[in-house]
């Protein structure tokens, strides 16, 4: 887990610009659906892009990440609190939260130890939901050579736990019944600067530029004469996949009374 916070570190100011927003009906149906909006917990927080809609719904987030270079990038809320912490070892309280919630990075940490973490935290009835959401749809053109990129130019530097992803965490055993979320994705009218920022955002691509390159320059001719004018902006979209479900039956553990 170290390794992948400081490789993702190392990107935190492009992690911050060119990842894409996740659509706020989203938060809303999570804060519904939570047994109170007093207290929320983002794991793997990195620069908050998940944080900072739960501070519309929740009268105190806290959010954590192993790397601190990506808390540093997020945004500052009046009632969020940044804590640099490991996602099984959280100096949190128990039974004090009504959601956690894991925002494109359960694979990395999805174990027995982090979910009995996970009940130790949440409150009875509290909410567990975590999302993933995979390759990005443009268009058939687009799409081909970014297919082309992710299972063949970039195989090999993917980082163990990536095929979670691409299976839509259906491959991760949860000790408790799904929730079936309705159908949300993610959609944003990008340029292909933007589209290029985000490719280099990718975890595998950070590693190959690392070790031989980076690998979007070969792929940039190909890729800019199916994206046509690059000032023209086209819809992005990434369908999200979900893991989520309520660990603790009500009554089953005392109430909370205070969070550390």
């Amino acid at each position: 887990m170290r390794a992948i916070s400081e490789l993702f570190g190392a990107g935190a100011t492009d992690y911050a610009n060119y990842r894409p927003h996740y659509p706020a009906p989203l938060f809303a149906w999570l804060a519904q659906h939570s047994p109170a909006k007093l207290l929320a917990l983002d794991i793997g927080c990195g620069n908050g892009q998940a944080s900072r809609p739960l501070c519309e719904h929740f009268a105190q987030v806290l959010a954590c990440d192993g790397s601190f270079a990506q808390l540093v990038a997020a945004e500052p809320r009046a009632n969020l609190q940044l804590l640099v912490a490991d996602a099984q070892q959280l100096p949190i309280a128990p039974n004090c939260l009504d959601l956690i919630i894991v925002a494109q990075a359960l694979h990395w940490f999805a174990d027995a130890a982090f979910f009995a973490q996970v009940s130790r935290l949440l409150k009875p009835n509290g909410l567990f939901c975590a999302w993933c959401y995979g390759l990005l749809s443009v268009n058939p053109a687009v799409d081909v050579i970014i297919e082309q990129l992710y299972h063949h130019g970039l195989k090999g530097y993917w980082p163990t736990g990536r095929s979670s992803v691409d299976c839509g965490y259906s491959d991760i055993a949860a000790p408790f019944p799904r929730l079936q979320l309705p159908a949300f994705a993610m959609q944003q009218q990008w340029n292909l600067s933007q589209l290029l920022g985000y490719l280099n955002t990718w975890s595998a691509v950070q590693l190959c530029t690392q070790q031989s390159g980076n690998p979007l320059a070969a792929l940039l001719p190909a890729l800019g004469f199916a994206w046509g004018d690059p000032q023209q902006s086209h819809n992005v979209s990434w369908p999200l996949h979900f893991l989520a479900g309520y660990p603790l039956q009500p009554d089953a553990y005392p109430k909370c009374t205070e969070a550390q």
